[in-house]
């Protein structure tokens, strides 16, 4: 990943993020059917987004630190 920009890394976190949170809303409001590997996937897109997320955003920090 040290290849990647940082803010290419959040982006890619963020919209990870997004999906974890819009796939269990449209369960709730019945337009998918729930499902243990669609549950499984959007928990695993959650967390794989945060974590991409905090690391874009420390890899952020320590190339614009003057």
């Amino acid at each position: 990943m040290s290849g990647m920009q940082p803010w290419k890394i959040i982006v890619i976190g963020f919209f990870l993020v997004l999906f974890g949170a819009v796939v269990p809303f449209l369960m709730v409001m019945r337009i998918i059917e729930s499902s243990f590997i669609l549950n499984f996937l959007s928990y695993g897109a959650s967390m794989a987004g945060l974590v991409l997320g905090l690391i874009g955003a420390a890899l952020y920090v320590r190339t614009h630190r003057s």
